[in-house]
């Protein structure tokens, strides 16, 4: 006699059926493979940095263009001779804050941001943050030739490497050191997306600014959260209109190309003289043996005379002096002479060389921008002789931040922005291109570097043996931690240690998580409380393709363990092993890689 199952059973044996089992256990894989990178982490991480940099970017552009340049700057229209007590007294303070508030105060704005990316893994010293913000509002609020963009991608830069010291602690976000330089990135990509009010530019710009070929991948998801982010809260109480008024176009003709690829070569062929001075003045500065605001008050007075002599041949509202937020509307929107533009754009290259060159703090965008403006309107009456002279204006800006700065994507991203339309897109592609194959490779910044392209097909045929640390020093779990300091010595090469408990491989420990034990519990904490459990391992014939695929993965360890049969451990191997082997072939292809060590 059969019963009747209840309900409940029922729903039992269907959750315990087979084919449940399989097609969760498919789900479950199809998951891991779509989210095989952790990338959740920074739907958390990446929205706090573009906040809190939204917030000091709105602070900083409130008391520039708010509070300090608009009546310093009617007041030097009116009275011409303030300009040079107001230069004085802006550099001098900068040189002030910046000679004892800092520990070098050559180091600051984007440039420090790109050093730190490419030196110091993304960190970057949080003690001068705020002399270095004034000092940036010292220098651009007083009236020299600069913008907002240095002290914006610093700040933003700065909040992403500060936030990664925080944010590690959080054990389930995952957090490794070369995150940090993703988090600088992502903050000055915040900055910039702020400052100018143009997410698509900051992303760009920030991924760009690095390399003088390339971009910095591993940033763009974080990135493009935070300017949004960012974006958003300076909108949220400055507004969202754009920064700069700039009159768009509907069309262009193939005419304008051919004018358009002749702008970006003369463009390139300033901007490549305008970088060689600039970069020989800023040497020239760094090495003079003078204190630092005394260099910046030369700096100061040459500035200032470049805003005289224009003022002294044009009694206009335009002067080539301080963030020029204002002049962009002026000259695209106003009738100037071609002598006037061309005369402007010159002083205002030549006032940028005295402020920045001399010690200033912050950058040249908007200056290079501008500039390529002005030159561009000049070309479009002189030369080209155009109906639609703001094509040329906005061609030109693209070709002087592409040639200055070899950031060609955001240069043309940002005329998209800029013009509110999409018509100057292929024209500033063409004068852009141009601009950055005649300039070669000078830019403004000194830490930009060329990406060089490594030859992963190699890694193939070379082995982890052959690069491999050997004679490791294994340790006990129930070392003590006085102890195992004790151990080491000078010839201790590597930094990880297998860790065994019976002659079974149960973990590793490093110096760093030793470094981060007080001294008061090194004779009471043995190695297995700072072990981690997990163990990456390779075999001695795993080639250096498989093995740096390891070392690179999302939640990879900075170091595997070469084991042989019986978790028998003959060696460790890391990026750098690998790296070398890698060098050693290249220079000596023909011998094996350990002969090349020898």
């Amino acid at each position: 006699m059969r019963t009747k199952s209840s309900p409940t059973s029922r729903r039992r044996s269907l959750l315990l059926h087979p084919l449940l089992h399989k097609c969760a256990q498919m789900l479950r894989e199809d998951l891991a493979a779509v989210y095989v990178r952790n990338q959740r982490k920074w739907l958390l991480i990446a929205p706090v940095i573009g906040g809190i940099s939204g917030l000091v970017i709105t602070a900083i552009s409130v008391i520039i263009l708010r509070i300090l340049w608009p009546p310093l700057l009617n007041c030097y229209l009116i009275h011409n001779w303030a300009i040079i007590p107001g230069l004085l007294f802006g550099s001098i303070g900068t040189g002030l804050i910046m000679q004892h508030c800092t520990l070098n105060p050559n180091e600051h704005s984007s440039e420090e941001v790109i050093r730190s990316y490419h030196e110091h893994q993304g960190r970057i010293n949080m003690r001068p943050f705020l002399p270095k913000l004034l000092a940036a509002i010292t220098t651009v609020g007083f009236g020299g030739s600069a913008a907002l963009e240095g002290p914006s991608i610093y700040g933003g830069g700065a909040i992403g490497s500060w936030l990664w010291t925080h944010f590690r602690r959080v054990s389930w976000l995952r957090l490794h050191p070369r995150d940090r330089r993703i988090m600088l990135i992502c903050g000055a990509a915040a900055g910039m997306s702020a400052v100018f009010r143009a997410p698509l530019t900051g992303i760009v710009f920030s991924l760009e600014m690095p390399y003088k070929d390339d971009l910095a991948h591993e940033a763009l998801l974080p990135s493009l959260i935070a300017s949004v982010v960012s974006y958003m809260t300076l909108g949220f109480f400055l507004g969202h209109e754009p920064l700069f008024n700039f009159p768009g176009g509907t069309s262009f003709t193939r005419r304008d190309l051919f004018w358009c690829a002749l702008l970006g070569l003369l463009i390139g062929l300033i901007a490549m003289t305008f970088v060689t001075i600039f970069r020989r003045t800023r040497t020239f500065c760094i090495n003079f043996a003078a204190p630092h605001w005394v260099k910046l008050a030369i700096g100061g007075l040459l500035t200032a005379t470049c805003g005289l002599v224009f003022l002294y041949f044009y009694k206009d509202s335009l002067i080539p002096l301080g963030p020029n937020y204002e002049a962009v509307s002026l000259i695209l929107q106003q009738s100037h002479s071609s002598i006037e533009l061309l005369l402007f754009g010159l002083l205002k290259l030549a006032a940028t060389i005295f402020t920045l060159g001399a010690g200033g703090v912050s950058a040249m965008f908007v200056p290079l921008f501008l500039s390529g403006g002005v030159f561009g309107l000049a070309f479009a009456q002189s030369i080209a002789h155009s109906s639609t002279p703001t094509l040329f204006a906005a061609v030109g800006m693209a070709c002087f931040i592409t040639a200055g700065y070899k950031t060609p994507l955001a240069a043309v991203v940002f005329v998209a922005e800029a013009t509110g339309g999409h018509a100057f897109i292929i024209p500033s592609l063409v004068g852009a291109a141009v601009a950055y194959a005649i300039s070669g490779d000078t830019s403004v910044s000194g830490d930009q570097r060329l990406h060089e392209a490594v030859k992963v097909h190699a890694l193939q045929e070379i082995h982890v043996k052959d690069v491999m640390q050997s004679g490791v020093m294994a340790v006990s779990s129930s070392l003590r931690i006085r102890d195992l300091a004790a151990t080491l010595s000078p010839q201790t090469h590597h930094a990880v240690f297998p860790v065994f408990q019976d002659d079974k491989l149960i973990g590793t420990c490093s110096l760093c998580s030793l470094s981060d034990v007080p001294l008061e519990k090194w004779d009471s904490m043995t190695v297995r409380d700072i072990a981690r459990p997990h163990i990456s391992t390779v075999s001695e014939k795993t080639d250096l393709m498989e093995a740096l695929s390891l070392l690179i993965a999302e939640d990879g360890e900075p170091t595997l363990l070469v084991v042989a049969e019986e978790d028998h451990v003959v060696g460790i191997v890391t990026q750098t092993e690998i790296l070398q082997g890698l060098l050693l072939r290249d220079l000596f292809p023909s011998v094996p890689p350990q002969d090349a060590q020898t």
